[in-house]
């Protein structure tokens, strides 16, 4: 498993990816080549999966967004989640217990734009229904 060190690396990463490793260095008291070391190792060891863009300002402000859960053929539960997975507006897809199958987190630029894409989601072959909230306040994220 990851060390106490890891654990303080990947907490520091989470708030800011892109913060140098000479500042991490210096935050984690370590020397640079150590934590240079540490993330090649997450990285490898598949702890660190990848590095994202997170939108910020008034264009993540602009956008707007829902959970959308969906009711899915189980038959068609391939095909319906490669189909959800090509669509660029979601964010994350979730499986769930309970009367629905999927959650998926979608982001539009305005309110026809999220119209239009939960049609879409509802059209998909293999989607028996929908039920979508839209998400007023974002009160915090991590």
């Amino acid at each position: 498993m990851i060390s106490e060190q890891d654990e303080k690396l990947l907490n520091l990463l989470r708030a800011d990816a892109r913060m140098s490793i000479t500042d991490l260095a210096k935050l984690l008291s370590v020397s640079r080549a150590t934590v240079q070391n540490r993330i090649a190792k997450l990285e490898q060891s598949g702890v660190i999966k990848g590095y994202r863009v997170e939108f910020g300002g008034d264009y993540a402000n602009a956008l707007v967004s829902a959970h959308v859960s969906i009711k899915v053929k189980q038959k068609l539960t391939t095909k319906t989640n490669l189909a959800l997975k090509q669509m660029s507006n979601i964010s994350a897809l979730y499986a769930i217990s309970g009367e629905y199958d999927l959650i998926a987190i979608v982001s539009a630029q305005n309110l026809e734009k999220l119209s239009h894409l939960l049609d879409e989601i509802g059209n998909l072959d293999g989607v028996e229904r929908t039920t979508s909230s839209v998400i007023l306040e974002t009160k915090f994220e991590r």
